[in-house]
């Protein structure tokens, strides 16, 4: 499967149809619809994206909702904890070195962080915070619309700052790519995308993963955070116990009809409404060697009580002797 978490939303919704047409028959299975925002967040939060969306999409398509915050002040509180039960995914875009340092190490609440990668940055990027972003779960989204449709000077920032991300990040570790396409002319194939990432510098199985795999880790991962306790423990449900019904032996013909699985995949047959092991139960077993040493013991106490001696003890294993053979007659019999 293949995702694209970056397609900004359109009130055009004829444009925006014929874009996640275009998206569909590119190969691409699950889509993020994009609400750009930035300043302070008002008090009542909605949603601008329509659920249902008011056309028909491809059946074949799977969206999504995201909301790209862009952070200009680190110091200004955006109340991010309400997006995240509004929006699927929640996106940053740091515009400074300091907003950067912030979204990495201090925003736990957040999904991607989103670079304006047409832009020159007048810093490098430190592996060393673009590291403890990642180890939290954050991805470090890439979108290259901008260098397929803007201008040469936007096409070497992104292929300079889409380099110098994927060194940080020690060959491409944590790394999405999205298109922010915003009509269907920008869009790229997945494949296409691929070899694009190779130019950047990325092997060819972490460009794939940068569609596939890390972009899926993004949505699990969200999924997780919002219905899950602490984004560890989640609660599903299992379905119900299947209702074993009892069948009552009637008869003898109803009743040897009847099996059940004993032992190891050993089967036993019922007997008249009772299962073999029941019949069993109910024969008297044969008595242990301290039973039949009582009962010697016993009958020499109502012969005389004689003192314990060597003959006694000969007496008494020849009447346990005998006591053993007699049980073992009988149980043989009632068997």
């Amino acid at each position: 499967m293949f995702y694209d978490l970056n397609i900004p939303y359109t009130t055009n919704h004829a444009d925006l149809q014929r874009t996640l047409a275009f998206v569909a028959e590119l190969g691409y299975n699950t889509i993020a619809l994009s609400i750009n925002l930035s300043g302070k967040l008002p008090t009542d939060l909605t949603s601008p994206i329509p659920s249902p969306l008011p056309f028909s999409i491809p059946p074949t398509l799977h969206i999504l909702t995201r909301c790209t915050l862009t952070l200009t002040d680190p110091s200004q509180n955006h109340r991010l904890a309400s997006l995240t039960t509004i929006y699927d995914l929640v996106a940053i875009r740091p515009t400074s070195e300091k907003t950067i340092q912030q979204t990495c190490l201090s925003l736990p609440t957040i999904d991607i962080i989103s670079l304006d990668c047409s832009i020159r940055y007048p810093f490098y990027f430190r592996q060393s915070t673009l590291k403890a972003a990642i180890e939290k779960g954050i991805r470090i989204e890439i979108c290259y619309a901008q260098g397929i449709l803007g201008t040469g000077e936007a096409r070497r920032n992104l292929i300079s700052n889409a380099t110098q991300l994927v060194r940080a990040t020690r060959g491409g570790r944590g790394i999405i790519v999205s298109s922010e396409a915003h009509r269907a002319l920008a869009c790229r194939g997945p494949w296409d995308v691929v070899n694009l990432g190779i130019g950047w510098g990325l092997g060819k199985e972490r460009a794939v993963e940068a569609l596939s795999r890390e972009a899926r880790g993004v949505v699990v991962g969200a999924e997780m955070r919002r219905r899950s306790y602490r984004g560890v423990v989640d609660v599903i449900y299992g379905g119900e116990k299947p209702v074993v019904e009892k069948v009552e032996g009637k008869g003898k013909n109803q009743g040897a009809k009847g099996k059940e699985k004993v032992g190891n995949g050993g089967k036993r047959k019922a007997v008249d409404g009772l299962y073999a092991a029941d019949v069993v139960d109910d024969v008297e077993k044969p008595p242990s060697k301290r039973e039949l040493k009582r009962r010697a013991k016993a009958r020499r106490a109502a012969a005389g009580g004689k003192a314990d001696g060597p003959s006694n003890a000969l007496q008494d294993s020849t009447e346990m002797k005998e006591d053993g053979d007699v049980a073992m007659a009988g149980f043989k019999d009632e068997g």
